[in-house]
């Protein structure tokens, strides 16, 4: 896309306007004319753009994720600035708000049609044969290219820019998913048509879900407690169809283009005469295309290469099912025609299934580190795509409900890649009538206690704290909540292998003389550890609650209850629709806390943790934070951007004490949004909803109002020199 010299002048350009931005604050730019905005926001844009297609098309970054940050944080202020200059394809654009509609229904410039399948050497020799006899020649030349296992999307540009990209649907119509496909960095907002003579044109492609990004996508899924995705394909696809763009930009999409459908005036087979040229243009002008691409002169070079990706495929991060081989003289497409199904000048040629058929013996109910059960079949063991598999995934209840699956049936079995083994679904037919259904547990496997499931869950769960599938995860997490040093990862371990820990209120019963023993361990490490633990005794209340790591109950919620019930004995008395009333709590929330309380094992432990003198209630600091007025009581306040002299978490503390309410997300609800320097989308959308907004002067010309009646406000202002 870029010409050796252009690529010199725009590494140039960035770093001259690394030195340009350096230093600036908010009034610079706005003290700059119109015209002046205009110029250096169109080079920021430009370089950007650059950095863009390095990063995300070739792999192949030249400056670093701090110096790009920079050129987009000076793009968003110049930008905000002077609103007028914001163009549709600016970088800063790319993540629209959410909304709650539907999908728009769009027809397609060309039918997306889907391809006939092979599945060994003879029959693309015989596809081979039918092409040559229509086209009455003895040797025609192919293109062989990946055949993307995800999401396919037609996109459409006009005058250079992305106007519209929207789903396959039927083939003939689609869902407009323009909002979500602008989100794909790969997915160039601007692309140069126009130099190559093209006003309007339609592109196919893919989008994909890399398998690196996927993994880490499931292993997140599960810190949450939330089922894993089956495969990256149904990651893709399902994250299109997000109404939140936000959401759909974390999820680390990519996109690969391999087909232009239309385009005006240049014509396909007048001006566009190969596949090749075609996927040459789409790279000329920014997009992935497929790293392979290769011209064959007749069927037996098809047949080596395909043979070969074969081989290659579990080396790519990106899942792939077979490779497309087309007619790559686009002129003969026309002549061979397409049938009701499937064009005749492409085919798939699909690689080895990796699914199989065996019996399900049983299900086994492992436990998370969050208490989610998952049911695990144990299989009759078969090969799968090269890989014996004994044991694969039913995800959750729900999923063996919907398939209906029983133990003694026989199943399809699927591996995707390097993702965990699953069961497609059952084949009826060969059922006998001696099949049993599977169970879901009424206790836990690991500790006895009884399960327990939540409203917006599929997932039944353990709520002991206490099991020993979960424990070490929240000892773990109760030493970094309550601040106690020294009880890490490496420490947890080593006293739960020795059996010196069985549940969190055994840490309050530690014996200086059994940790002495204990190798690597001396007085002195011992003594700071004790130290530490009794030292968290005396947390704020809220902290304690927070420690339990009752179910979406994190710090916000617990100073909810915190400030609600005066000790943990009145939370537990407290009734579900008294819990669910408290604003910012709700029905889940409610019944999680309900749920936890029920469990015997927890119970147990803090009653255990009192009487070793860990009390659940409000310390006297919290008690006076009580009895202070409350001037923002009711106020949803958002902040967004960078502030000069407060970290987010301080100013959330500081509404908190005064009453407010800090909130990640600007709605009709908010009060106002205080604005700091390179604020993100929450300032844009605040100001289409006309919402009122402070900068951080104006926010703590505010504060100082307060001060007289809130000392831990004056002091927070005293402290960094506001006052």
């Amino acid at each position: 896309m870029y010409a050796v010299a252009e690529e010199r002048e725009l590494q140039k350009l960035t770093d001259e306007l690394l030195k340009l931005i350096e230093g600036k604050t908010e009034e610079d730019w706005k003290k700059l004319s119109r015209k002046e905005a205009e110029e250096l926001a169109e080079k920021l844009r430009r370089v950007i753009r650059y950095h863009d297609y390095k990063y995300y098309v070739q792999a192949n970054p030249v400056i670093s994720d701090y110096q790009y940050d920079k050129l987009f944080h000076a793009l968003e202020a110049l930008e905000k600035a002077h609103p007028e200059i914001i163009t549709p394809d600016s970088p800063t654009q790319r993540i629209s708000p959410a909304f709650t509609g539907e999908f728009e229904k769009v027809k397609h410039y060309a039918e997306m049609t889907s391809l006939e399948n092979t599945y060994s050497a003879e029959d693309l020799r015989e596809w081979d044969r039918k092409v040559r006899e229509l086209l009455g020649t003895n040797q025609v030349e192919y293109i062989v290219e990946p055949k993307f296992d995800g999401a396919s999307v037609e996109l459409v540009y006009e005058k250079d820019l992305l106007v519209r990209g929207a789903t396959r649907g039927d083939g003939i119509y689609g869902e407009d998913i323009t909002m979500n496909v602008k989100t794909i960095k790969s997915i160039p907002l601007r692309a140069p048509f126009s130099k190559h003579g093209i006003d309007l044109i339609s592109i196919r492609g893919e989008v994909i879900m890399p398998k690196s990004v996927f993994q880490k996508l499931n292993e997140e899924r599960e810190k949450q407690g939330l089922p894993p995705f089956a495969n990256p394909r149904n990651a893709a696809a399902g994250t299109l169809r997000l109404k939140n763009p936000a959401e759909v930009a974390k999820r680390g999409l990519d996109c690969y283009v391999y087909q232009i459908f239309y385009s005006e005036p240049k014509k396909l087979c007048d001006d566009i005469k190969t596949q090749k040229e075609a996927l040459k243009l789409l790279s000329d002008c920014g997009f992935k295309t497929p790293h392979i691409q290769k011209v064959c002169r007749n069927i037996e070079e098809v047949i080596e290469t395909v043979l070969k990706a074969q081989e290659e495929r579990e080396s790519w991060d990106f899942e792939a099912d077979g490779m497309v081989i087309k007619v790559n003289d686009i002129c003969a497409w026309e002549k061979l025609g397409e049938t009701l199904h499937h064009p005749r000048w492409a085919v798939a040629y699909k690689f080895p299934a990796k699914q199989a058929v065996t019996k399900l013996i049983d299900v086994v109910w492992q436990v998370g580190r969050t208490g989610a059960l998952t049911p695990v079949a144990i299989l009759e063991p078969v090969e799968v795509g090269g890989v014996i598999v004994s044991r694969a995934t039913l995800f959750n209840p729900d999923f063996i409900r919907m398939k209906d699956i029983r133990i003694g049936d026989y199943v399809i079995v699927e591996r995707a890649g390097e993702t965990i083994p699953y069961i497609v679904g059952p084949i009826v037919e060969r059922r006998t009538g001696n099949e049993k259904q599977i169970e879901v547990p009424t206790h836990c496997p690991v500790c006895g206690a009884p399960i327990v499931k939540e409203l917006d869950e599929a997932v039944p769960r353990c709520p002991n704290i206490n099991c020993p599938a979960q424990l070490k995860e929240h000892m773990i997490y109760w030493g970094k909540v309550l601040d106690i040093k020294g009880l890490g990862e490496a420490t947890v371990n080593q006293l739960m292998r020795k059996g010196v820990v069985k549940s969190i209120a055994d840490l309050y019963y530690l014996d200086k003389k059994e940790l002495i023993k204990l190798p690597g361990w001396g007085v002195k490490k011992a003594e700071n550890l004790l130290t530490q633990i009794e030292k968290s005794k005396s947390a704020p209340f809220w902290k304690k609650l927070t420690a339990l790591g009752i179910r979406h109950v994190g710090e916000k919620t617990a100073q909810l209850l915190a400030k609600k019930f005066r000790n943990i004995q009145e939370l537990m008395n407290a009734g579900f629709e008294e819990l669910a009333s408290i604003p910012g709590i709700g029905l889940i929330t409610a019944t999680s806390i309900k749920n936890f309380f029920k469990a015997e094992q927890n119970l147990e432990m803090i009653k255990k943790l009192e009487e070793a003198g860990f009390k659940f209630e409000r310390t006297e600091e919290e008690e006076r934070e009580q009895e202070l007025p409350k001037p923002l009581a009711g106020q949803n306040i958002v902040f967004t951007g960078e502030l000069d002299h407060f970290t987010r978490k301080e100013v959330q503390h500081i509404v908190e004490l005064l009453g407010g309410n800090p909130t990640n997300s600007v709605t009709r609800k908010t009060s106002f949004v205080v604005v700091g320097k390179n604020p993100g989308s929450k300032y844009t959308r605040a100001q289409k909803l006309g919402i009122k907004m402070l900068n951080e002067q104006e926010f703590i010309e505010m504060l100082k109002e307060f001060v007289k009646e809130n000392p831990e406000v004056r002091k927070i202002l005293e402290e960094k020199g506001l006052l």
